[in-house]
């Protein structure tokens, strides 16, 4: 028999931290823990135990992380930590020794394992919608593709949290975008460590969807997902040669063309010391090729400042090499050390405030660039994806352009009759440093 109320149902609370990678494996677990009966709640006090999920790749996350440990420990005394933070357990029992379980990232049978030991389970299970439980909008989800890295960049301890590069089955990949475009999802990001890397673990097997074959490999999904005729957003673009034939499907329209690379300097020394690609011209010669294949496409970046060794002429040519490229979207980090991470022990530490400073110096650079490329885009007339309707602003959407969360947004004043989750056609009439303003058209791609 069923509970006669929701009050009889153990109550779980959860706080979600970190990436987007994060979040995907925030999903699974309230996922399992919603199909098993568990009322899930937002309020620490009221939850029975409460699950983080943490962030532990910079110093700023883990104190972030830490910080959420303590606040539920204070709220609710019954606390599971797991994620990427959690890879460091002996830190997290230092500072916290009364959590009930601590666990590592895409760990879901471990803390359910933890829960069921400190939270019965509900005798009846509950129904889910066929998707799942997602922490976005309905409209967008994330679709992780693959867990880990095989890279060692010398700032970077995602390894070592997260493991090696593991790839999905294709087939698996497939049939959760599928269920996910059932569902009314209108935009799916593809995300990984390292997305183009996805089936170099398994030699790039082939596998099968709907009995026809398909190669374990990105640019085969990317091409198959275009063919549900939604937005894919592929994120996470480590900038292998192989790039170029992603570019073809953007250019082809199969995919959104927007390309999310994070080449993370432009000094050759520099990026020799991050063990990062570390040819200069070869890069601005891509992003060249990139352009001339695909005219319509955005191309964005992060970079790190203050990098172990880095002189002022290494940061200029870092400037000179964004008034080069001409980059659209740009975000930049002032270097903090990871314990762990390689480049720790490299010479010549870079003062804290002259990291920042310098990455203040590189986002002023950046805004008139990225304005620039704003201010080319008046006149045109192109398809957005709504994300909220307000009475103050109007309809607030994204242009093809533009992830959620990290990149501008398009503003459409007159908002009446539009939906979030719409697809609707604009002419862009003006623009700020970061966004752009437009009018409706009549004939609009609502739906």
């Amino acid at each position: 028999m069923s509970p006669s109320s929701s009050e009889q149902l153990p109550r779980v609370g959860f706080v979600s931290l970190g990436c987007p990678k994060a979040t995907v494996d925030s999903e699974q677990i309230l996922t399992c823990l919603a199909r098993e009966g568990y009322e899930i709640t937002a309020s620490t006090e009221e939850a029975d135990l409460v699950i983080i999920n943490t962030c532990g790749f910079i110093d700023a996350a883990i104190e972030e992380s830490l910080d959420a440990i303590g606040e539920a420990l204070a709220a609710n005394g019954k606390v599971i930590v797991t994620g990427c933070l959690g890879a460091r357990a002996r830190l997290v029992r230092e500072a916290y020794p009364q959590v009930l379980a601590v666990t590592g990232p895409h760990a879901l049978e471990a803390v359910m394992r933890a829960v069921h030991c400190h939270l019965p389970m509900p005798v009846d299970a509950v129904p889910v919608p066929p998707e799942g439980i997602h922490l976005t909008p309905r409209h967008y989800a994330y679709l992780k593709i693959s867990e880990g890295c095989n890279h060692g960049c010398s700032f970077c301890v995602i390894p070592s949290l997260r493991g090696p590069l593991v790839s999905r089955p294709i087939h698996e990949v497939m049939h959760e975008a599928e269920t996910l475009v059932s569902a009314g999802v209108r935009e799916i990001l593809v995300i990984a460590q390292d997305t183009p890397a996805y089936g170099l673990d398994v030699g790039f097997r082939t596998g099968f969807w709907n009995g026809r074959p398909l190669k374990t490999r990105l640019l085969e999904l990317a091409s198959a997902l275009g063919e549900f005729g939604v937005w894919i957003r592929l994120h996470y673009m480590y900038p292998y040669p192989a790039v170029d034939r992603i570019v073809e499907l953007m250019a082809e329209e199969k995919i959104l063309p927007y390309l999310d690379v994070p080449f993370q300097h432009a000094s050759p020394r520099i990026l020799q010391a991050m063990r990062r690609p570390a040819n200069t011209e070869n890069a601005l010669e891509r992003i060249r090729r990139w352009r001339a294949i695909c005219p319509d496409i955005t191309i964005r970046s992060t970079f790190i400042t203050g990098f172990p060794g880095e002189t002022e002429e290494d940061f200029e040519q870092l400037l000179r090499f964004l008034e080069e490229a001409r980059l659209d979207r740009v975000g930049a980090f002032a270097y903090s050390p990871v314990e762990g991470a390689s480049a720790n022990a490299l010479p010549g530490a870079v003062p804290e405030d002259l990291r920042e400073e310098r990455r203040q110096r590189l986002m002023e650079c950046q805004e008139d660039i990225s304005t620039q490329c704003l201010e080319a885009r008046i006149g045109r007339e192109i398809t957005v994806l709504v994300d909220e309707v307000n009475e103050e602003e109007g309809a607030i959407a994204r242009s093809p352009g533009d992830a959620p969360d990290i990149d501008g947004l398009v503003i459409i004043p007159e908002g009446e009759g539009i939906e979030p989750g719409d697809f609707v056609r604009v002419r862009i009439i003006d623009c700020d440093v970061h966004d752009l303003y437009a009018e409706r058209l009549d004939g609009d791609d609502r739906d």
